[in-house]
């Protein structure tokens, strides 16, 4: 495992890395600590705040391009740009079934699953946990 091609890449790319681990750490985090706690709204608004991060740097990354600069991925960025504050808004309404359904699919659509594809080979984050 070598961080040199994460560290030779774009700030963009860097930044949007960065988020993408924080929002894993605390998404994993949030899953198996207490429900409804200071502590867990204080992770819960950083979460959030680093998947809009994730997902607004990764508008401006065009490295896969199916249609013009866009790449079906963008589309996945969107939903999680609107999503976020709508699970945030059904938490602070009391809705937690919502809250935690929405967050829920986040964490897996948004981070679990497109964390994977980054793992493919050719991808930065392939070199970096197997090597180039």
């Amino acid at each position: 495992m070598t961080l040199a091609p994460l560290l030779s890449a774009s700030p963009l790319i860097q930044v949007h890395a960065t988020l993408g681990f924080v929002a894993l750490a605390l998404g994993a985090a949030q899953f198996a600590l207490p429900k409804g706690v200071p502590l867990h709204r204080a992770m819960g608004w950083t979460w959030a705040l680093a998947m809009i991060g994730v997902a607004g740097v990764s508008l401006f990354i065009h490295t896969i391009r199916t249609w013009g600069p866009w790449s079906p991925i963008h589309l996945l960025s969107l939903f999680t740009l609107m999503m976020v504050p709508l699970a945030v808004l059904a938490a602070r309404q009391g809705r937690v079934a919502s809250h935690r359904r929405a967050m829920t699919w986040l964490f897996l659509l948004a981070l679990v699953v497109t964390g994977l594809f980054t793992l493919w080979p050719g991808r930065i984050m392939h070199a970096v946990i197997f090597g180039p």
